[in-house]
């Protein structure tokens, strides 16, 4: 969770998880990665978003996969599709879940910009970590 006060009481924080600007809470709701996602795409958490296909890891839901339909920034919750009950009347309510307690299986990928960033990001990470590509003497060639 990123930090938004240096203050350890909790009234302070609280009171700053519940005046964070948008942009701030928009790092609230961040998600992990599937180890194979993570592996594929060199990251470990990203924001999620409407359309990605979550596994919830706890509560009443736990091991249920479905797609996120709705992210409430001002709650810092996510809504899945495949958490849900059914009210008296037969209206379908959706269960609010902390983006903590999910897993992201697939990505939401019909945003370029999204992809962008993504590559971006393990780019970056490829260069701070010293990965380079081992160039390899031509076979045939001069040994």
């Amino acid at each position: 969770m990123p930090v938004l006060t240096s203050s350890s009481q909790p009234r302070k924080q609280h009171k700053a998880l519940t005046k964070a600007p948008w942009h701030a809470r928009r790092r609230l709701l961040t998600a992990p990665l599937s180890k194979d996602l993570q592996r594929q795409l060199g990251i470990r958490r990203i924001p999620v978003r409407v359309g990605d296909t979550v596994l919830i890891l706890r509560g009443d839901f736990k091991g249920t996969r479905g797609k996120v339909t709705r992210v409430d920034y001002k709650r810092v919750r996510i809504y899945v599709d495949s958490a849900s009950f059914k009210k008296p009347s037969g209206e379908a309510v959706y269960y609010p879940i902390h983006p903590s307690k999910v897993v992201i299986v697939e990505l939401d990928q019909s945003d370029k910009a999204r992809v962008a960033a993504i590559d971006k990001t393990r780019k970056a990470r490829e260069a701070k970590a010293g990965v380079r590509e081992v160039i390899t003497p031509q076979q045939g060639g001069q040994s």
